[in-house]
């Protein structure tokens, strides 16, 4: 496999969970520059599953959401921590 760019990356898969393995990420804000894609999927549950098996080659892995995470919930409330 070969190291291939974020951009390409989320090209080549819109909208999924990506294993890379070995990422070049930039050092202050953390985000992937490049990286191998190991494993892609819809579902990040089975990305985290079925790449359990498939990591063991690489020193580093990361996952990666290649769309717009959009936030499932928005929780509020009133939390009383005064003891009865």
């Amino acid at each position: 496999m070969e190291v291939i760019e974020i951009d390409t990356i989320k090209k080549m898969y819109p909208d999924e969970w990506v294993l890379i393995g070995n990422p070049i990420m930039d050092e202050p804000e953390l985000n992937v520059l490049s990286g191998i894609p190991i494993l892609h999927s819809k579902d990040k549950k089975e990305l985290y599953y079925l790449g359990k098996s498939k990591t063991s080659d690489y020193n580093t892995i990361t996952v990666v959401y290649t769309g717009k995470l959009v936030s499932a919930r928005i929780m509020t409330g009133i939390f009383n921590s005064t003891k009865r």
